[in-house]
């Protein structure tokens, strides 16, 4: 398999260094950037596996270079900041990030995030995993895709979703009609969300309603007060 390269893009050199050896040690190729245009160059070089991105970055900061990067791409982002609170990592979620992590962090926790990722994205190279089945799920004309990880409007459009938003449809989708809590949400879609407690669930599931609502159709999941959620839709092989 191909070496998967990683881009770090962080605008403390002393940090970016710690995160480049560390990657490098772990057989990954690793390129680097301080600022958004550095960054700009490097995806100009070839798309990376992942991005690890600092939040706080001098000039364009990474909130808004995650904006403008969503807009054309949905290569796997874990955002990094010195600030952990609940608010930025809201923000990151709904603008397509895949993961977050609050500085000061270990390297080692790090390297499972960003592995954790890469194999909920497909081991980032754009070929499915393994382990993943080679079948389809239908719903209300939807059509999932396990194995290519997409997802098909009843009109058979393609539909962009972000690795945290696949995962928790796919959980949804494999536990049709029953009811979910937010603590087993996390656990059968892997998401690495946060605490249950906080707002980072419900706004994935508001993301994902968004994209499933038609015209003439709401979004089948339905919020189970106090609970959860739960997936309406029959759901069948397709």
């Amino acid at each position: 398999m191909a070496t998967q390269t990683i881009l770090v893009v962080e605008d403390d050199p002393q940090l970016r260094v710690l995160i480049s050896r560390a990657l490098k040690e772990h057989g990954y190729d690793v390129r680097s950037a301080a600022t958004g245009a550095e960054m700009q160059v490097q995806m100009e070089d070839g798309r990376p596996a992942l991005i690890v991105l600092d939040i706080m970055l001098p000039g364009t900061n990474g909130i808004e270079l995650l904006r403008r990067l969503r807009a054309t791409s949905d290569v796997p982002v874990i955002f990094v900041s010195a600030r952990g609170e609940e608010a930025d990592r809201v923000v990151g979620l709904e603008l397509g990030a895949d993961d977050y992590l609050a500085k000061p962090f270990g390297t080692r926790e790090l390297l499972a995030r960003i592995a954790a990722v890469l194999r909920r994205h497909g081991n980032g190279n754009g070929a499915p995993s393994p382990r993943e089945k080679h079948d389809e799920i239908g719903f209300d004309g939807w059509t999932l895709s396990l194995s290519r990880r997409e997802l098909r409007s009843p009109t058979r459009a393609l539909v962009e979703l972000t690795t945290a938003e696949f995962d928790l449809l796919s959980a949804f989708v494999q536990s049709p009609q029953r009811v979910i809590s937010r603590e087993r949400l996390i656990e059968l879609s892997r998401t690495r969300v946060g605490d249950s407690s906080d707002r980072s669930v419900d706004v994935l599931v508001s993301r994902l309603r968004r994209k499933l609502t038609t015209s003439d159709k709401e979004a089948p999941i339905a919020t189970v007060r106090g609970v959860g959620y739960m997936f309406t839709a029959e759901v069948a092989a397709a």
